[in-house]
């Protein structure tokens, strides 16, 4: 079934092109070469108008006779069809009085729509329009469904010949759109074809992973069938209920490959039969999941490891979890575990749920260690003022040791990121005979104590510092490496 293209041509673009422009200058006293001017765009709007009303009268007895021939499957919509003619009749008979009062408040009794002899007249357009007397733009609006004082903006104050034009498109866009919603209601008609060169069996599967213990399920179909036959089942060469309707549903209990085959049984218009082979497979595993710490093959107390979670055939937001000696929590990106006593194994539990059933899928074991010790640093400022990372070993000025304000520690290794808090430290000055001088801080930062020392220090001398205590968040307290700082 065919259906029209309502897309406007060059011509009707340019006839609303001529129209948008005339109607701008009606707000301007406008010549009698102006309104001749209207005449022309009125009169190419009226010649596109009957068209699109031949047209549509086409297609509105097109889709009668098909509603004739088949009034079960085109009678909801050719229905539908006939409401919309009914409201375009309606309309159109409105526009063709409203356009005929307009012309005989401005000729007279006599007035003749097609011959207009006043068509500067604005005094008409009023009377039949606007005045709350006759309320045509009213009417107008209430029946194309516009906003409030829609008939003013269109109407007030114009002449007759710009009013007509007016009425003129405003048909035509009717007229257009009950082409628009036949051709729609045809294409419905259309969706319920069934046009067939070949026909097809086919096998869709829920999954074609599917764990031992659960259910294999397909729904097996034929390709472009009429919906008003229903084909017979053979699987294996024995009929299936044709009660399940095409739903097939198998318990899998050997693993591997597991191959399905039979025929669907068509019957013809001439009355004979038709087979229509199919054959499909699905992999039967053993329940299992896969789970791999994303950090290392171990976990660290006391901070977040990253672990990943799947299941083979199965969604992850159906996929549950749970762990031992800690919290496990699931993310956006994964599932974070977090250990909390060292020396004591995390184990992580998983579940999946298929076709309505839960089953543990897989148990991992992780040994749960403390974090590696961290390294001490300072942090400064160089000439640019960039921040730098000392860790000792190399020349640093006295400004900058004084600015770093004290000692922090981290794991920073490429694969750790974690900050520990620094409790205390010390600092070893040695002077001209080799005495160790040592100055304690109770803190991360550089007492006033070591704060005088270090100002005191001649370039070139070396210290170190020394019994760096902290705590990071496994809360074990260690004490780390000393690192040797040279003045410069």
């Amino acid at each position: 079934m065919s259906v029209n293209n309502f897309r406007l041509s060059p011509r009707q673009k340019m006839i609303n092109l001529m129209y948008i422009v005339f109607l701008a200058m009606v707000a301007f006293n406008v010549s009698s070469d102006v309104l001749g001017g209207f005449k022309l765009v009125e009169d190419a709007l009226v010649e596109t108008n009957d068209g699109a009303k031949e047209r549509n009268r086409k297609l509105y007895g097109e889709f009668a006779a098909l509603n004739s021939k088949n009034a079960e499957k085109t009678g909801v919509w050719f229905a539908q069809a006939q409401e919309v003619r009914s409201q375009t009749e309606m309309l159109c008979n409105l526009i063709d009085s409203l356009r005929l009062a307009i012309v005989i408040a401005a000729d007279g009794k006599n007035g003749d729509p097609e011959n207009i002899d006043n068509r500067g007249n604005r005094e008409a357009v009023n009377e039949v329009m606007i005045s709350p007397i006759n309320a045509g733009g009213r009417q107008l609006r209430e029946a194309l469904g516009e906003s409030e004082g829609w008939e003013n903006k269109m109407f007030e104050n114009i002449p007759v010949s710009a009013a007509v034009t007016i009425l003129a498109k405003l048909k035509g866009d009717v007229l257009n759109a009950e082409g628009e919603k036949f051709a729609n209601l045809m294409q419905n008609v259309d969706r319920g074809d069934v046009r067939v060169n070949q026909l097809s069996a086919f096998v869709i599967p829920t999954s074609r992973n599917v764990m031992r213990g659960s259910k294999y399920e397909a729904q097996i179909v034929m390709a472009a069938v009429d919906s008003t036959q229903t084909p017979s089942i053979f699987i294996d060469g024995k009929p299936y209920d044709a009660e399940k309707k095409g739903y097939y549903s198998v318990v899998a209990s050997r693993e591997g490959i597991q191959n399905i085959s039979g025929y669907l049984e068509v019957a013809k218009p001439d009355g004979t039969s038709e087979q229509l082979p199919f054959e499909t497979s699905y992999f039967v595993s053993e329940p299992m999941a896969t789970v791999s710490n994303t950090m290392m093959n171990v976990m660290y107390a006391g901070i977040e490891n990253p672990i990943s979670i799947s299941v083979p055939g199965i969604a992850s937001s159906q996929i549950s979890a749970s762990m031992s000696n800690g919290t496990f929590t699931k993310t956006s990106s994964g599932w974070v575990a977090k250990p909390a006593q060292v020396g004591k194994d995390a184990v992580i539990n998983v579940s999946a749920t298929q076709n309505g059933k839960t089953m543990n899928v897989a148990q991992m074991t992780f040994r749960v260690r403390r974090l590696p010790d961290p390294t001490p640093y300072l942090i400064y400022k160089d000439a640019a003022g960039n921040s730098q990372t000392y860790k000792g070993g190399a020349p640093i000025s006295k400004s900058a040791l004084l600015n770093a304000g004290g000692i922090r520690a981290a794991i920073d290794d490429g694969l750790l990121n974690v900050e520990f808090q620094v409790k205390s430290f010390r600092i070893d000055i040695f002077d001209s005979m080799g005495n160790d001088i040592p100055e304690d801080s109770h803190s991360a930062s550089f007492s006033e104590r070591q704060l005088s020392k270090l100002r005191n220090m001649q370039k070139g001398k070396t210290f170190f510092i020394t019994r760096v205590k902290c705590v990071g968040p496994d809360s074990i307290e260690r004490t780390l490496s000393p690192i040797e700082v040279i003045m410069n």
